[in-house]
């Protein structure tokens, strides 16, 4: 009867996650997480301050269309904050440090005559405190969504359905609005083709989401888009002065979020 050979054993080795840097003892490093994240962001707005700027020079742009490239811009940092990170607190501890590093140079730059006309700012002031209000938004619902519940796709669905919306409801109402809404609750006049414009965007982009998530489920997700889309687009004709960048995405979330939990997309 003949001996087996000895089997050879090899030892195994637990893998980190992917997106979660390590340190020397293959434990989570936040400071390495942190300052390889805030370098993604710098690129990130270096590259479109850059693109943004020599699109302003050389091509004849409306105004309200470099208004929401801006806009964009902005939206697209998003992305960064939660796919550019290893955790939700790095992410919104890169926010905080982002702002502070940030609103110092856009306040002296407000100094600089023509600033103002460049970035189509409506009021003084209006880009470095909507940069505030967006990092803080981006946080809070990166600390609901990614944080406690574990879900970055919800916070992409919620910031979606405002952003994209948003910039559809300018545009086209802009260049199409012929039927108005007034009212007590409406801040100045709200066109009916911006407002049915946000509608259809902020489906669309959350019904995007939902199905890539749910790996296409129409049916769960196209009602749930419904609701969060009339939801944004309601809550954006009712809220004034320009605080929309809030009140928009957390009302989205905040319709969203029950139901995709009690969905189960």
């Amino acid at each position: 009867m003949g001996v087996q050979p000895p089997v050879k054993r090899v030892a195994s080795v637990s893998t980190p996650e992917p997106d979660i840097p390590c340190g020397t003892n293959g434990g989570y490093d936040m400071l390495t997480d942190l300052v390889a994240g805030f370098g993604k962001l710098v690129v990130y707005y270096g590259l479109c301050v850059i693109g943004a700027l020599a699109l302003r020079r050389f091509v004849r742009v409306p105004a309200e269309v470099f208004r929401k490239t801006l806009h964009l811009i902005l939206l697209g940092s998003l992305f960064v904050f939660l796919y550019g990170f290893g955790t939700w607190t790095a992410s919104a501890l890169a926010a905080v440090l982002f702002v502070a590093a940030v609103y110092p140079a856009l306040a002296a730059a407000e100094r600089l005559p023509g600033y103002s006309q460049l970035l189509t700012e409506r009021k003084a002031g209006e880009i470095k405190r909507s940069l505030v209000v967006v990092f803080a938004m981006y946080a809070t619902l990166a600390a609901v969504g990614w944080g406690w519940l574990g879900e970055r796709y919800l916070v992409t669905a919620s910031v979606m359905a405002w952003g994209l919306g948003d910039a559809a409801a300018a545009l086209v109402g802009k260049r199409f609005g012929s039927h108005f809404i007034e009212g007590r609750l409406v801040e100045g006049r709200k066109s009916v083709e911006g407002t049915l414009a946000m509608f259809l965007v902020s489906f669309l982009s959350v019904l995007a989401v939902l199905l890539v998530h749910s790996a296409g489920n129409w049916r769960v997700s196209a009602p749930i888009a419904a609701v969060t889309a009339a939801v944004s687009a309601a809550v954006e004709l009712c809220t004034r002065d320009g605080m929309d960048t809030i009140t928009c995405p957390f009302a989205a979330a905040a319709v969203l979020i029950p139901l995709v939990r009690a969905l189960g997309v």
